[in-house]
């Protein structure tokens, strides 16, 4: 079956010569299905799994069709993060800057009153967070009459960071004739709440809607005890050798501890937090596109929505908060059909909750273990262990056999003539004599007498000593108790 191109789902000529700069030379499912849609003007619920195109399945229709030549916003873009939000400017320019298409961000965190000098500029696509937004509107300094369609980027969790309020008030700040398009890996009751208030006979777009996560994706958990997890992150990285990787952490206070304890073990790493300044997100994420650094350390607010290249590893170093999280996390790598692996780490207690995700998302999310250099399945690991103990009982029952006395009651009644036997001394009194019942060595370190030398004789009391004091140092073990000159 051959693909559709580009141009024959309506995309012009231009936008697609510079897909094809980038190596996009075929849409994506999301994006064959969406994109004549939404330049049909149709309002769009799309759920479809992360990583699959969503940002240009609306992004070039929204691209192709603003007027350059209108020094107006004409169409806006709602995103629930500030990197998210700064992700998409930098597409949009990618793609609309030889069009002279003016795009312009408008984040929390980032000097309102030079966002409000820069809008004298006049963009004509504006992308934000819905708080600047809405207090930008208020302001009277965002201008809605003649924006002509507003996308809704990451819904479910627009709605779970902002609130449905805060969204339904900017699009109804907006003409009723506008278009109105929602995407999201999930699509929760809060958006299809809005959808069916605010749509008008929305075109609904799904891939697969009982798969959650990117066919390209491996999800695989290992268990540890808590005290031992940063180890586990430590030998999961080191042996999956990623270029780059991302470990989720859920509580903010925990991040700082993972980020310097992963640099101590010589794993570059630097923390990305939701509440950090938007110069500070902004140069931690440059820093990890550009390799200054290997492991990005994040909570998931912060790196909601983020698309890294080369990013072949995400982590849990705790296990997601739900479902929904868990897609978002793992939806980070995989993307575009590349491979991908999320790797969670959880204790005892916790792998019930893997097994309610791979219920829920339908995924094949199986336990592995860290194994002799290894990644093995638990039936595999066990298996292995089960033959490494086996050898070495082997082993240790040939060593014991070949250091075991050599002795035979037909041995103990023969004469001092005979050959010489070993035999363990193991209740001999303080005098050096033998204790009633037990055999007297006849070999050559014996006396005369038959008995062992009185040198070498140890009392009870010593013996115990000796056990007592197994593994003590030297210093100690030559203590004498009690200063009795002994």
């Amino acid at each position: 079956m051959t693909k559709a191109s580009f141009a024959a789902i309506g995309i012009q000529e231009d936008l697609a010569a510079r897909l094809s700069e980038f190596g996009i030379t075929e849409p994506s499912p999301v994006q064959e299905q969406t994109i004549p849609l939404l330049l049909e003007g149709r309002d769009v619920l799309a759920a479809s799994q992360t990583g699959t195109g969503k940002t240009l399945a609306y992004l070039l229709p929204l691209l192709q069709g603003i007027n350059p030549e209108q020094r107006v916003m004409q169409k806006l873009v709602l995103a629930p993060t500030q990197e998210l939000a700064m992700q998409i400017v930098r597409e949009a320019e990618r793609y609309g800057a030889h069009r002279g298409i003016k795009v312009m961000g408008l984040i929390g965190g980032a000097a309102i009153k030079r966002q409000i000098d820069k809008l004298r500029e006049h963009p004509q696509l504006v992308v934000g967070t819905p708080g600047r937004i809405r207090e930008l509107i208020g302001l009277r300094k965002l201008k809605m009459h003649e924006v002509t369609t507003i996308v809704i980027d990451e819904a479910d969790q627009m709605f779970q960071l902002s609130g449905a309020g805060e969204v339904a008030k900017i699009v109804s700040s907006a003409l009723r004739t506008r278009q109105l398009v929602m995407l999201s890996a999930t699509i929760g009751p809060d958006t299809k709440a809005l959808a069916a208030r605010e749509m008008k006979d929305p075109a609904e777009v799904g891939i697969d809607p009982g798969v959650m996560t990117a066919e390209s994706l491996e999800h695989h958990y290992v268990v540890t005890e808590e005290r031992n997890k940063i180890d586990m992150l430590r030998r999961v990285i080191r042996h999956y050798n990623p270029q780059r990787a991302i470990v989720f952490v859920n509580a903010t206070e925990d991040i700082a501890e993972v980020e310097a304890k992963l640099n101590h073990l010589g794993l570059t790493a630097a923390a990305l937090y939701g509440d950090a300044d938007k110069v500070t997100r902004s140069n931690v994420l440059s820093r990890f596109r550009d390799g200054k650094f290997r492991v990005l350390v994040a909570s998931d607010v912060a790196a909601r929505g983020l698309d890294i290249e080369n990013l072949t590893l995400v982590v849990s170093y705790d296990p997601a908060f739900d479902a929904e999280h868990y897609v978002h996390r793992a939806g980070r790598t995989g993307r575009m059909g590349k491979r991908g692996l999320s790797v969670s780490i959880v204790t005892e207690q916790q792998t019930f909750i893997m097994r309610k995700f791979a219920r829920e998302l339908d995924i094949n999310l199986e336990q592995r273990e860290l194994f002799a250099g290894k990644v093995l399945g638990a039936d595999e690991a066990r298996a292995s262990r089960g033959r490494g103990e086996s050898s070495g009982a082997r082993r240790e029952g040939e060593v014991s056999r070949n250091s075991r006395p050599d002795v035979t009651v037909s041995g103990l009644q023969g004469n001092a003539e005979a050959a010489p036997l070993r035999t363990r001394q193991t209740g001999q009194d303080t005098d050096g004599g033998v204790r009633r019942g037990q055999h007297r060595s006849s070999g050559p370190a014996a006396g005369a007498s038959g008995r062992a030398p009185a040198g070498k004789a140890r009392s009870s009391a010593e013996r115990e000593k000796n056990r007592k004091n197994k593994g003590a140092p030297k210093w100690l073990k030559n203590k004498n108790p009690g200063g009795n000159g002994q």
